[in-house]
């Protein structure tokens, strides 16, 4: 019983100073397809819109280029491309402005997604 309470406590400690480094990170929820330069020369979904061969809106793009094209869930924030770990609560996200509560791991440059919303637009 007494180790119960210990493994509990220490899980507390350890989330609560895990939720004291997040960080709230501003963006499109984009493919690293699209994202990275691999089929797009601006760093975007417009090429491939253009081209209507991954649908029509930046939302199928994305979800074609991860469902078809091995790609993975990115946020885009600028210049800067940082990888989403938490697809159940990104997925429906895709190619929608958010704005993402995580905590972001330098070495991976991904973000540890601990809350995700639209980001409210004017």
């Amino acid at each position: 019983m007494n180790r119960g309470i210990w493994s509990l406590a220490l899980l507390v400690l350890v989330g609560a100073a895990f939720a004291q480094n997040a960080q709230t990170f501003h963006g499109e929820v984009s493919d690293s397809q699209c994202a990275l330069n691999v089929h797009s020369l601006t760093r975007s979904h417009q090429e491939m819109l253009k081209s209507k061969s991954m649908g029509g809106t930046s939302n199928t793009c994305a979800v074609y280029c991860i469902e078809r094209l091995g790609g993975y869930l990115v946020l885009s924030a600028g210049k800067n491309v940082y990888r989403l770990d938490r697809a159940d609560l990104v997925h429906g996200f895709e190619g929608r402005k958010v704005v993402i509560s995580g905590v972001l791991d330098t070495k991976l440059n991904q973000i540890h997604v601990l809350k995700i919303d639209l980001e409210d637009q004017p």
